[in-house]
């Protein structure tokens, strides 16, 4: 073989091998695409609204097909279309991921109370949901951020809705919050009544939108439930600082079911 004939061979050959790479590479990513949008999509907590179910840091995956499929599942939210597709209603309980009603594009991720149709009002702390009292047991104080930053013991309670689902809630102001009294939210038709889990550190459904809170979250804006923590570090630190894991990853946090 002449030199002129290896040469374009190992040309073809590299041409090949960079058409194989960038071939590979496009699947992989339409791969990704496909899984983010109609299977799980990961999702990290940024503010301790749900302590003690979440903590910030933890990192976890996020069911796109539990609620079927809104504009919200894919990428950008594009207006392509309206209402959701393969539609399965929220049940109460669910710790579910949405879009901010007020911009249409801010993740938030709060615990479903109210359904459509409910009367939801707190009294002194304590929950009704339909003008009934939701149970709540004292369980063994916790330790987490007063208002002020401050480590803090603070008062601890079970809850059990009407439909049997049962979580952790604190009170890290007593039962005297700023919205531990509130009035009657009607949820109106397809829509959602949130709240977090840190009933006096959690911007939710007692406040409307108008008033820079989260309202009422129409069934179109969930983008899908809470699963399984896959990662958790340590507030205040980097997930991708891997040295620094031996002591920063919550280990006994990772692949527990988010409840």
């Amino acid at each position: 073989m002449s030199d002129r004939k290896a040469e374009q061979v190992a040309k073809k050959a590299e041409e090949t091998g960079i058409g194989e790479t960038i071939k590979v590479v496009i699947e992989a990513l339409l791969i990704a695409i496909v899984v983010r949008t109609l299977l799980f999509q990961p999702f990290n907590i940024p503010s301790g609204s749900l302590i003690p179910t979440l903590l910030i840091g933890d990192y976890l995956f996020v069911s796109k097909y539990s609620y079927g499929y809104s504009k919200h599942s894919l990428p950008f939210s594009p207006d392509v279309f309206s209402g959701r597709i393969l539609a399965s209603d929220p049940k109460r309980g669910d710790i579910a991921v949405f879009k901010l009603p007020r911009d249409g594009s801010t993740d938030y991720i709060k615990r479903v109370i109210g359904l459509p149709g409910d009367r939801v009002q707190m009294i002194e702390g304590k929950l009704f949901i339909n003008g009934t009292l939701v149970p709540r047991q004292a369980v063994p104080k916790i330790h987490t951020k007063d208002a002020f930053g401050r480590d803090s013991e603070v008062p601890t309670y079970k809850e059990t809705l009407p439909n049997g689902v049962s979580y952790t809630i604190i009170e890290r102001d007593g039962d005297t919050g700023f919205y531990d009294n509130t009035p009657v939210y009607t949820v109106p038709p397809g829509n959602y009544f949130m709240m977090g889990d840190n009933r006096d550190n959690s911007t939710d459904s007692r406040v409307s939108a108008n008033d820079g809170g989260v309202g009422y979250v129409p069934f179109e804006n969930f983008v899908g439930r809470a699963e399984i923590i896959f990662f958790s570090v340590e507030e205040g630190e980097a997930a991708w600082q891997f040295w620094r894991w031996p002591w920063s990853v919550r280990w006994n946090r990772i692949f527990m079911p988010v409840r």
